[in-house]
């Protein structure tokens, strides 16, 4: 009770704008925690169908290893799946690099979903803090104006207080919100840097098997 009061009592004096910064900051949460899941799913899932994949193409059986790309739903499995589709037809490293690339970008829009909105959020809370703050100020103004001269300087110092409640709440809303889409817009690149790394071993596993194949020939 002793932190709910305060709390409690911050609302109520910040106004009518204070419930809308809740509401954007929880949007932001819900956005925040799906967002994060969603990416720790997807790296741990990535790095399991690679583990999986990568005997497969090291032993040039690359039937094998589209059969167990294609049941995967992950970026990885995409982008593995396009470019094991065309290295059954193509002989150049080239092509096979370029359907690689069209997996993945099939694929980072699926990992960059939603993420954005965060640092839109963040915005709309701060842009909505001031708000609040120059309205309230507005009507503290417009009250003192009409107050008792001796009165006065004690009510607008407690309407500007309370005015600033709201800047304070919609900065307390942004900040995290801001934090946590850096992270995971940090997440996100950390994926795609893994996702073109396997690419390059792809790649590499793909031209050797194609050089030793000539060779025999």
């Amino acid at each position: 009770m002793e932190l709910i009061d305060p709390i409690i009592r911050f609302f109520q004096e910040g106004g009518l704008f204070m419930y809308p910064i809740l509401l954007i900051f929880a949007g932001g949460v819900a956005i925040a925690i799906e967002r994060w899941v969603y990416l720790t799913i997807q790296t741990g899932s990535n790095k399991r169908i690679w583990k999986r994949v990568l005997p497969h193409l090291n032993d040039g059986d690359f039937k094998s290893a589209m059969s167990a790309a294609n049941k995967s739903k992950t970026a990885i499995g995409t982008m593995l799946t396009y470019g094991l589709a065309r290295a059954r037809t193509a002989r150049r490293r080239d092509d096979v690099e370029v359907a690689m690339e069209e997996g993945l970008m099939e694929a980072i829009p699926r990992m960059e979903k939603r993420t954005h909105y965060l640092s839109t959020l963040a915005n709309i809370a701060t842009l909505l803090g001031l708000l609040g703050t120059i309205i309230g100020l507005i009507q503290a103004f417009t009250a003192v104006s009409n107050a008792d001269p001796a009165e006065k300087a004690d009510l607008l110092s407690a309407s500007i207080s309370v005015a600033m409640n709201t800047t304070a709440f919609g900065l307390m809303a942004a900040i995290p919100l801001l934090l946590v889409y850096a992270l995971l817009q940090s997440k996100t690149t950390a994926i795609v840097d893994s996702l073109e790394m396997a690419s390059v071993k792809f790649l590499n596993i793909f031209s050797e098997q194609a050089f030793s194949t000539r060779s025999k020939a």
